[in-house]
């Protein structure tokens, strides 16, 4: 599987594919074609996650740090519970994300 071939059209919905599942982990591709996460509705996850940006550009807001940009090749760890939101994708060409979930 090549990660950035085979993209879903342009939705108003980020689109999720998981690659690898197993117990206590999990990774997938997130295509967003410029959706944002709501700013009252912030993930609270109750383990870690990774991620790669692969293509595009994102912002993202955690509450301990503040905005991060991010662009292709850069990397973050959001520690479980860190309430974030994604403040800013890149719509066209859209954003490649690989995320790690990392349970237990």
């Amino acid at each position: 599987m090549n990660l950035l071939h085979s993209l879903p059209p342009a939705r108003n919905e980020e689109d999720f594919t998981d690659i690898l599942a197993r117990p206590g982990l999990r990774i997938e591709r997130i295509v967003s074609h410029g959706q944002v996460t709501p700013p009252d509705a912030p993930y609270d996850q109750s383990h870690e996650e990774w991620v790669l940006l692969l293509a595009g550009a994102a912002r993202l807001w955690l509450e301990d740090r503040g905005e991060v940009a991010l662009e292709p090749g850069d990397s973050l760890l959001i520690p479980a519970h860190v309430r974030h939101r994604v403040i800013y994708t890149q719509a066209d060409p859209p954003t490649i994300w690989l995320a790690v979930h990392l349970e237990g």
